[in-house]
């Protein structure tokens, strides 16, 4: 308001005495001049409040992190089980003799013993004869039959056929050696031989036998009485193997 000088309209009780000098009254203009200056108006400060700031409220960004994906679940198919297939266990019934300083392991092919007016057995006394051999082998041990059992968990397939008959005949050689196994029929060659049908007429080695003989079946050379040939010209290459000077 720029107020210099106030005066009371009345004489204020206990206050001072008024200055003289201030009690003289100012010329008009000179009331609102200042050093020959024309006073500026006063300025109001006013002392705002603290403006307020907008609260900024920093969001939290989250950086999105790959989710991992789910992968598909692998089944794994398990592998089919492949059962080995049941190989029957073979069947036969062969029969050792002996004729001189040969063997002779024979398919017998009733499975029965042989009988002195078999047809099977006189045609092995002709070949015998033919071959420089005594005529009425000797039979040795019972027959062998396969399989041993009926009944029973033990095996009996071809394996276990062909580990029984070579030891069965391995076993008759140690007691008397020989120089030649005769194998007649198809079951002597397979399972005391391990060949098959093409090794007929032919001289094999084997491990546990030594020198054997693969001969077709008594049966089947006489169905067959073409193959009595074949066996005649193998016989005449080996028959220095089992005959003796003296003979």
């Amino acid at each position: 308001m720029q107020v210099v000088n106030w005066l009371p309209r009345t004489e204020l009780p206990f206050a001072a005495p008024s200055r003289p000098e201030l009690l003289q009254a100012l010329e008009p203009d000179a009331v609102f001049e200042s050093s020959g200056e024309e006073a500026a108006p006063p300025v109001a400060v006013i002392k705002s409040a603290p403006e307020a700031r907008p609260t900024v409220e920093r969001a939290k960004i989250e950086v999105p992190r790959p989710s991992p994906v789910a992968k598909p679940a692998v089944v794994e198919e398990a592998a089919p089980v492949v059962k080995a297939p049941v190989v029957p266990p073979p069947r036969f019934a062969l029969q050792l003799l002996r004729a001189g300083r040969c063997l002779l392991l024979v398919e017998l092919p009733t499975g029965e013993r042989f009988q002195t007016r078999d047809p099977a057995y006189l045609l092995l006394k002709d070949m015998l004869r033919a071959a420089g051999l005594p005529d009425s082998p000797q039979i040795v041990g019972d027959p062998v039959r396969w399989p041993l059992l009926t009944r029973g968990t033990m095996d009996q397939g071809p394996e276990a056929a062909r580990d029984f008959v070579q030891g069965f005949v391995a076993a008759r050689l140690e007691d008397e050696p020989s120089v030649c196994v005769w194998l007649i029929g198809l079951p002597a060659v397979r399972f005391a031989g391990e060949a098959n049908a093409e090794a007929w007429y032919r001289e094999l080695q084997v491990d546990s036998l030594g020198s054997v003989w693969a001969l077709p079946g008594l049966e089947l050379l006489m169905e067959e009485p073409q193959r009595k040939a074949d066996v005649w010209q193998a016989m005449r290459r080996l028959m220095a193997r089992w005959k003796t000077t003296d003979e």
